[in-house]
């Protein structure tokens, strides 16, 4: 039976949130980002625009990132968000769409229901759940109903979740946060510490990007304020320096895989070595880190196609089974009311 509403998926990431309608695909992406005035409550900002204010804002405006490792930080900042990014891709819909959110492995049942309430209070119809590592393994493209396991690594913005998935279910997963703004975070760190000099969140960001194209011999330079006098000033940076800014954090990433490993079951863990890991998200391409976890485990590490996509491609074609999951969501209340109708009849004789 067709759809007469509007489904709708999204990626309600720590730093982007991508938005893809069914038949038409992604139809936004934008930083999670919201600017407010404090003083007026006044939404003056949102996305790639309220980014542009990070760092340059006077002190009645606050450019707020109301997502943190992966959850809800500031519920009404991203309500705001979320309302906009909905009003702006379905503008004018008569009748209200369902919404597909994607969530952390790890996040809790209390972040799981604000999510919902936030999707709810922004104009959903009804909103459901797909667990991210889940969404990422469906748009790299694996057959997650196949009874054989798979391991697939999705580096976010706020964090990273890893999990062997088989026969369409998340047999053992874990969350971390530490992901893409962890990664920007270390090179601001390594640049003060090591030439007193402080950047912002958006030049680590590009600093990190920049890097993944550069060959050994090639620098970056990066411009900043220097910590001694206050005055702006640049610097030269290797490959090297940042591959070392970049080593603690990567070594959590792998740590990480180490535990969800060490208690995948025996037969799954002979289909992960017999095949590959698979690397998605935004941080996949993070200096030093494919090649660490292949160093490590000994395993075959590859980067999905189109890799900052895949959960959002992923979450967007398990649109498909909304429909699956209202049938059972009808049949159940009918089995429910019908129950119900039997203890009456026999309260009746």
């Amino acid at each position: 039976m067709a759809r007469f509403r509007r489904s709708v998926a999204i990626d309600l990431g720590s730093s982007e949130v991508l938005v893809y309608l069914n038949n038409k695909g992604i139809v936004l992406e934008e930083p999670s980002v919201i600017a407010i005035d404090v003083l007026t409550d006044e939404i003056l900002a949102v996305g790639e625009e309220a980014k542009k204010l990070v760092g340059r804002t006077p002190g009645n405006i606050k450019a707020i990132k109301p997502m943190k490792d992966g959850v809800i930080a500031d519920f009404p900042s991203t309500e705001k968000m979320l309302k906009y990014f909905l009003d702006k891709t379905i503008s004018k819909a008569l009748i209200k769409p369902d919404v597909l959110i994607c969530v952390p492995s790890r996040s809790t049942q209390v972040e799981r229901r604000a999510v919902l309430q936030a999707s709810e209070n922004s104009g959903a119809h009804r909103t459901y759940l797909i667990e991210e590592p889940l969404a990422a393994a469906i748009g790299a493209g694996v057959d997650i109903t196949e009874a054989s396991g798979d391991l697939v690594i999705d580096i976010g913005g706020g964090t990273t979740d890893i999990a062997v998935i088989s026969a369409g279910e998340i047999i053992v997963s874990k969350s971390i946060p530490v992901a893409g703004i962890t990664f920007d975070d270390a090179i601001k760190d390594f640049i003060r510490k090591r030439y007193g000099l402080l950047i912002g969140d958006n030049k680590a960001e590009e600093i990190k990007i920049k890097a993944n194209s550069l060959e050994d011999n090639q620098t970056i330079e990066v411009s900043g304020r220097q910590i001694n006098d206050g005055l702006p000033n640049k610097i030269i940076i290797t490959l090297g320096e940042i591959h070392a800014a970049l080593k603690a954090s990567v070594d959590l990433i792998v740590d990480g895989v180490k535990s969800v490993l060490e208690l995948t079951p025996p037969e799954l863990a002979s289909d992960i070595y017999e095949k590959h890991i698979i690397l998605t998200g935004g941080g996949a391409y993070t200096l030093g880190l494919k090649d660490r976890l292949s160093e490590k485990f000994q395993v075959d590490v590859i980067i999905a196609e189109d890799t900052a996509k895949c959960v959002i491609n992923g979450t967007g074609k398990a649109l498909g089974w909304l429909d699956e999951v209202d049938k059972g969501l009808d049949d159940g209340r009918k089995a429910k009311q019908k129950e119900l109708e039997d203890k009456e009849k026999l309260r009746r004789r």
